[in-house]
């Protein structure tokens, strides 16, 4: 590489910085000027990701050593197929997220944009960065900005659900020094690629301590992505936030979720001596757990923006269940859903705002409510949605599922696996219908004069849902993009290689 494709891998994490910089410089400039900016910067990052996407495409591991420090003493950004796939989910739902922002909710609070950024940094620092210490930089830095977001607007539901929100992160946040610290205690090394070649060596005495480490490193992953048990800030937080606050953190869990598969393959994969598949004890039953609480809080939600929070979580256990079987086909089949999933929750929550609006007094709660503007386009918009996040065909849901149930033909997990997943199936039908119904349908007559929606209260949600329609016509490449994704996952002397410098 030369020129300003040697920098490629550090420019998705510059640019959201140097914006976020800029933005609180000018912060008393016009309003449209600041939209403007973050408007280009957050448009700049989906052709950025689609050319590391690229980059990666051949298994090149593009290694960005920051102040020419050499691994594992210096600081490394590795760019794979793994970390270009999740740089861009995230662009994508950024755009069509801030996109829908500039209607107006940016102007309900304060700094909205630098934080907006600010998100962005430490979520594609987070997919990009090769070491443990600085992917605990990288949460920290995208969980302070989501508190600001979580809470811009105000309101007595949002200050709430961003209070419990905060408590459990810095509790995770604690945790994660813990396991941090007690690694390079024993590895004296925090490089991940180092730790993969240090931990399949350690000694028998130290086991213990690594196992607990890496138990540890767990716990905090799974609060990240709302694994069950560690689930209960997500319906709250992601409910009563702003609509595109909501759309941006439905990328918010795959951090977790992408922390797991990258921890559990490289440091504790199939070569990492008595360390080797220290997680799978766990993953796949809270996975299922994860994936069946989801759907019973989908049937018993109240409102809209309740039911697509615990869809969220429902996904998350779809996600970490493919992910668990540990072959190239059910990692395949995870990769593949995850930004089918991100799509479709975000176009849910953008969604909300507009159907939430039109519906007047009644708001998104399940009852019975005036007759709706705009109801042909926004139902169906909603009908669409509501297929992919049920996964029915033919949208790019069914897809990833059936290559999930297909991966799981081989697995100890079968019959388990096929039963959670089609029951959360038919109880997301379910619920989504019922949903339908009730906001579209069972109407009532009222003098309130609602407003009539206008296109660009749901171009944003139109857009993510014609990306789900994509991901079917271009299915055959994005799978075997994934395939090559877990494979390169599972075979991970390359990226030791490629960060360490093939040293012996």
């Amino acid at each position: 590489m030369n020129g300003l494709a040697m920098h490629l891998p550090i420019l998705p994490v510059l640019l959201p910085l140097v914006a976020g910089i800029v933005l609180l410089a000018l912060r008393n400039a016009p309003l449209a000027l600041q939209r403007g900016l973050s408007l280009a910067a957050t448009a700049a990052l989906v052709p950025l990701a689609f050319a590391l996407l690229a980059g990666a495409a051949d298994g090149t591991q593009l290694v960005y050593k920051l102040g020419n420090w050499d691994a594992p003493f210096g600081i490394v950004l590795v760019a794979d197929r793994l970390a270009a796939w999740m740089l861009m989910a995230t662009a994508l739902v950024a755009l069509f997220a801030l996109l829908h922002a500039l209607r107006g909710s940016d102007t309900q609070g304060r700094h909205f944009h630098v934080l907006y950024q600010l998100q962005l940094f430490g979520l594609n620092g987070a997919f990009l960065t090769g070491d443990l210490f600085n992917l605990f930089v990288f949460f920290e830095i995208l969980l302070l900005a989501s508190y600001g977001l979580l809470l811009h607007g105000g309101g007595r539901l949002r200050v709430k659900a961003g209070l419990h929100f905060v408590v459990i992160n810095l509790a995770g946040s604690t945790l994660f020094l813990f396991a941090v610290g007690t690694l390079y205690g024993v590895a004296g090394t925090l490089n991940m690629a180092d730790l993969a070649v240090k931990l399949a060596r350690t000694p028998p005495g130290n086991l213990a301590l690594v196992e607990t480490a890496g138990l540890l490193l767990f716990g905090v992953f799974a609060l990240k992505a709302a694994l069950l048990p560690l689930h209960l800030w997500l319906p709250a937080a992601y409910a009563h936030t702003s609509a595109p606050v909501a759309a941006l953190f439905a990328i918010m869990t795959k951090v977790g979720a992408y922390s797991i598969l990258r921890v559990t393959s490289l440091m504790f994969g199939a070569d990492a001596g008595a360390l080797a598949n220290l997680l799978a004890g766990w993953l796949m039953p809270l996975a299922l757990a994860t994936l069946v609480a989801g759907m019973l809080g989908a049937l018993a939600s109240t409102a809209l923006r309740q039911q697509i929070a615990y869809l969220t979580i429902a996904s998350v256990g779809t996600l970490l269940a493919a992910f668990a079987l540990g072959s190239v086909d059910g990692i395949a089949a995870g990769l593949y859903y995850l930004p089918h999933t991100t799509f479709a929750t975000a176009a849910l929550f953008l969604l909300a705002e507009p159907i939430a609006r039109a519906r007047g007094a009644c708001a998104d709660r399940f009852e019975p409510g005036p007759a709706m503007p705009g109801a042909a386009v926004l139902g169906g918009l909603f009908f669409v949605a509501a297929m992919a996040m049920a996964g029915l065909p033919p949208l790019s849901g069914f897809l990833g599922k059936f290559m999930l149930l297909r991966a799981a033909l081989e697995s100890p997990w079968l019959i388990w696996m096929w039963g959670a997943v089609l029951a959360a199936g038919l109880a997301g039908v379910i619920a989504l219908a019922r949903s339908g119904s009730l906001l579209f349908y069972r109407t009532q007559s009222s003098a309130e004069v609602l407003p009539v929606p206008r296109a660009a209260d749901w171009l944003p949600a139109g857009a993510l849902l014609l990306l789900l329609a994509g991901m079917v016509v271009w299915a055959d490449p994005l799978a075997r993009y994934a395939t090559a994704t877990a494979a390169q996952l599972l075979a991970p002397q390359a990226y030791i290689d490629a960060v360490l410098g093939a040293r012996p």
